[in-house]
């Protein structure tokens, strides 16, 4: 089940986002978020109707993985452009839970009029990268080393959809 992020899944939403930032290779911060910091991310999304956080649930009612539509860029000439960005569990990995929260999100886009998706992928992301491709993205942009991991520099790919 997707649903609206609520204050009481700030905390799932903090692990999940940890695990990555400790795994490496889908987030470009280098050290673990506070609770405090998860919390002023998604109250930068606003308004909440045309830039939603949600929640994935498991069977179990646990919260696997989360995802957001975010604003590309403040000036609004970029208005009808989003960036999509998701997380999901390292338990929950791999059982299609990312491709539905994208669909998820893709589907919410173009409800809202978007006309644009946006996602931004480290190069040696393959599992994303894969999931760009089954929702027919394109890559539009290569960065070679535009990232600093804590271990060395990683590529950055840029992917765009029309909706």
């Amino acid at each position: 089940m997707i649903r609206s992020a609520s204050d009481e899944d700030l905390q799932a939403i903090t692990d999940i986002y940890n695990e990555a930032v400790i795994a490496g290779g889908s987030t470009a911060d280098l050290t673990p978020r506070t609770l405090e910091q998860r919390h002023e991310w998604v109250a930068e999304h606003k308004p909440r109707h045309d830039f939603p956080v949600v929640v994935m649930e498991d069977e179990t009612g646990n919260v696997v993985g989360f995802g957001s539509l975010s604003r590309f860029h403040p000036r609004i000439g970029y208005d009808g452009v989003v960036e999509l960005s998701y997380y999901v569990a390292t338990s929950a990995q791999h059982q299609g839970y990312g491709t539905q929260i994208v669909s998820w999100l893709l589907a919410k886009a173009r409800e809202l009029g978007n006309r644009k998706a946006i996602g931004l992928i480290f190069a040696s992301n393959s599992g994303s990268i894969a999931l760009m491709h089954h929702f027919g993205f394109t890559r539009y942009g290569f960065l070679p080393q535009a990232c600093w991991n804590g271990h060395g520099y990683l590529d950055m790919s840029y992917w765009y959809l029309d909706l």
